[in-house]
């Protein structure tokens, strides 16, 4: 596909993998600018005190993720034969202890790693603090001093076989894409929100199946191919940190793009809105609570292999059993941890101060 592109004058210079950068930039001025204005966040539809309007945010850019992505599955626009998300022997150990670990750090710093990304972008000096603990120990995980770790949690496998896809169990793909669908159009139409925060929400979600699509078919080049990928940001997070400390030895790909275009996006949204506002820790003992939590975001992502939105929302839609396991690790990490703060906080009210 990528053949007939080069024939446009814009194209004609650029290789695939360029090619992807701007394609990831258009994705992420959009992502950005949507989660803004919907205050998209897996974290706030757990424990926060919104948290019903915020779960049917987060459900309704889902289940049009699932829309798109089955629909580009369906038009064979997308092949996930031999993707991670389909491992025959799975992780399982890696899966749940990640999962857990990303559920309790995202509690402690106050947001997933997306919405941490929008919120840096509008002001927020916790939030930047936060990514950048969370990129360096990301990157450790996956290349230095901790890869060990995540090397051993690997090793421990459960062999599942054709069963890591949904669409391998009894009723196929139509079945338990319609059940996820229909789960999650639930919530969403259930939470209160206006139709046009929901509309946005559903736009956010189609970014999803545009990645996939834009990666794996658009772009798709024989000679100089583009990994198959689309909503992500532990990676990519890792990948810009490395490219900001070394971009004249290595060129950006889909995952600079992609951060660089949420921050933008992010930005503009809420310079826009007059949502802009500079916003720092107001205490050591906070510092300290949000660094815990980006140590944990940054390991958990790793051995999860994902986090709400890499492994959630760009996962569940291609029905991938290990994105479902992820997901659910991460709600009940962050539901244990939600509780462990607040048994801690009431302790604190309780004892006489000295």
């Amino acid at each position: 596909m990528y053949e007939v592109l080069q024939e446009h004058p814009f194209f004609e210079n650029l290789t695939a993998p360029q090619a992807s950068v701007y394609l990831a930039l258009a994705i992420g001025l959009l992502f950005g600018a949507l989660a803004e204005q919907t205050k998209f966040c897996f974290r706030r539809g757990l424990v926060g005190d919104d948290r019903r309007a915020a779960l049917g945010v987060w459900m309704m850019a889902l289940a049009s993720a699932i829309v798109g992505t089955q629909a580009a599955i369906a038009l064979e626009l997308v092949d996930f034969s031999g993707h991670r998300f389909f491992a025959e022997d799975l992780p399982i150990v890696g899966l749940i202890l990640g999962g857990l670990m990303f559920g309790a750090g995202m509690v402690l710093t106050r947001g997933c790693v997306s919405r941490l990304t929008v919120l840096s972008a509008s002001g927020n000096l916790r939030a930047l603090t936060v990514l950048a603990v969370f990129a360096i120990i990301a990157h450790a995980t996956l290349k230095g001093v901790l890869a060990p770790l995540a090397t051993q949690a690997a090793a421990i496998t459960l062999p599942v076989g054709d069963l890591a896809a949904l669409a391998s169990l009894p009723g196929g793909a139509l079945l338990w894409a319609g059940a996820l669908l229909v789960a999650a159009l639930a919530i969403a139409l259930r939470s209160g929100n206006p139709v046009s925060r929901l509309v946005l929400a559903a736009l956010l979600g189609l970014l999803v199946p545009a990645g996939w699509v834009g990666t794996g078919f658009v772009l798709y080049d024989d000679f100089d191919p583009v990994v198959l990928q689309s909503l992500s940001f532990t990676a990519p997070w890792a990948d810009t940190l490395f490219w900001t400390v070394a971009s004249t030895s290595i060129p950006a790909g889909f995952g600079v793009g992609l951060i660089g275009g949420v921050l933008l996006g992010s930005l503009i949204s809420a310079l826009l809105s007059r949502r802009f506002a500079w916003q720092s820790f107001t205490s050591p003992r906070e510092t300290g609570r949000y660094l815990t939590g980006a140590g944990l975001m940054g390991v958990g992502a790793v051995l999860a292999g994902g986090c709400t939105v890499g492994a959630g929302l760009a996962g569940i839609p291609a029905l991938s059993l290990p994105a479902l396991i992820v997901l659910g690790a991460i709600t009940l990490g962050a539901l244990g941890m939600n509780t462990a703060l607040k048994g801690a906080s009431s302790r604190a009210a309780l004892s006489p101060a000295e």
